[in-house]
């Protein structure tokens, strides 16, 4: 890994980072696996979901608990404290720590024997989490400048399609092979391997290091006057004062937080929806095209989406709320149509078209809450972003959908009762449309603010 400089084409702040190329890239990789684990060893309760719901007894509303509220409760709230860590300490200890962490969680659920032991290894497991995502924003935003962040966020945002492809196919197989206990065990040990490799390989990028010619931060200024707690807080009260008062902020966590609800909600119980829905289609079949679905459909709109924000946006910073708008506007009709259609091969090609177009909103939120912020706080707000979208979204969107669906069952059967319940998620994609297109109007005056940059390309 050479420490050579390396120019960076077509960037428009000039900015050269001391890093190479190949190592900016091995960095980025090397987070996406991160990435990767945690959604592996957070989509595998969705999939283990029958099994589990059959051997220990629990209904609808309990599975969603354990996909939702129980992960979302710590993972949500200890983010922005240990956001808080990452912006003053080491960010690639935080990170490597928080990954063996949850990985360890992970593979204790293996040895639960009751719906409480679930439910603390769930809490375990966001606890871990909660230290993955911001500390890992803000290093690629100091290895990545502003004008290629929605891209670099992006391949970081495959790990999300890439870890639940991994949980269907490797988690199924398992599933398939032994048992709903092994499955947990033998998904959360790597993990703890990957946070040893992170460790030793990964250098501590230096903060800000590609945001020439930015306003002054004033976050990172200490009163050494203060005491560390009182030092703290305000700089917490004042951070989040400052970015929530960023219209562009706002839009950002409002539009990734509805489109997520929708996501989170349909991703806990699509495993579910299949098996109650298609009793006939063998469930190996189900965990097997999820898995290649995920792992092309959604890793490309990932990518793509990033990217094409990038390239647009060099045009019109307005890139960063159409496009997000017109990809939700063209999934509605696949979703409801994957969700309604009686053969369960028309709903898996359905699915295809869905799962690229919601991956293109990912890296372009992402970025947005990067380079809006000062560089002294930018784990801090990805953890303020995340406890908002997660709370609602991961917490609310699963355990939703189970309360619905059994709310409904008693009347309608549970086959039509989780189908409604489903559908009725269409609305929070709605939601987020109406937001990214309403960002337009504001994204430009914003970033202009935050970076320097004149107000109009």
């Amino acid at each position: 890994m050479s420490a050579s400089s390396e120019p960076l084409a077509g960037a428009a702040s000039g900015v050269r980072p001391s890093v190479s190329g190949a190592y900016r890239r091995y960095v980025l990789v090397l987070l996406t696996a991160v990435y990767t684990f945690n959604f592996v060893d957070r989509q595998i309760m969705g999939i283990l979901a029958p099994a589990i719901q059959a051997d220990l007894g629990l209904s609808d509303g309990q599975i969603g608990q354990l996909i939702g509220i129980y992960f979302a409760i710590l993972y949500t709230t200890l983010g922005i404290p240990i956001a808080r860590i990452a912006d003053r300490v080491n960010r690639v200890s935080v990170v490597s720590i928080s990954l063996a962490l949850w990985s360890g969680f992970t593979a204790l659920s293996g040895l639960a024997a009751s719906f409480v032991h679930l439910a603390a290894a769930r809490v375990g497991v966001g606890i871990g989490e909660a230290g993955g995502s911001p500390p890992s924003h803000s290093i690629i935003s100091d290895l990545y400048p502003k004008e290629q962040r929605a891209g670099a966020l992006a391949v970081y945002s495959m790990g999300i399609p890439i870890g639940i492809t991994l949980a269907y196919l490797g988690g199924g197989w398992v599933l398939t092979n032994f048992s709903w206990r092994v499955t947990f065990i033998s998904l959360g040990l790597p993990g703890v391997l990957l946070a040893l490799l992170l460790k030793l390989t990964v250098r501590e990028p230096r903060r800000g290091a590609t945001d020439a010619g930015a306003p002054k931060d004033a976050f990172a200024q200490i009163d050494p006057s203060q005491s560390w707690l009182t030092r703290e807080l305000t700089t917490l009260w004042r951070a989040t004062k400052h970015l929530l008062a960023i219209p562009t902020y706002r839009g950002v966590v409002i539009g990734l937080t509805a489109g997520s609800f929708a996501s989170y909600a349909t991703g806990g119980w699509i495993v579910t929806f299949f098996k109650r829905t298609h009793p006939d289609f063998p469930l190996t079949s189900v965990l097997l095209w999820l898995g290649v679905i995920n792992g092309t459909a959604y890793v490309i709109g990932a990518f793509f989406g990033g990217r094409l924000v990038d390239q647009r946006a060099r045009i019109s910073r307005t890139a960063y709320g159409y496009i997000p708008a017109i990809a939700l506007s063209l999934n509605i009709p696949c979703f409801l149509g994957a969700m309604w259609v009686d053969s369960p091969v028309l709903s898996l090609v359905l699915w295809w078209p869905s799962h690229l177009l919601v991956g293109f909103y990912l890296g372009p939120c992402f970025a947005l809450a990067q380079t809006l912020a000062p560089a002294s706080i930018r784990a801090l707000s990805t953890a303020i972003f995340f406890f908002i979208l997660n709370m609602i979204a991961l917490g609310l969107g699963p355990w939703y959908v189970g309360e619905l669906s059994e709310y409904l069952s008693s009347s309608i059967g549970p086959v039509l009762g989780l189908r409604i319940a489903l559908s009725t998620v269409a609305v929070a994609t709605l939601i987020s449309i109406l937001t990214f297109l309403w960002l337009t109007r504001v994204v430009d005056d914003d970033w202009a603010a935050a970076t320097g940059d004149p107000r109009r390309i």
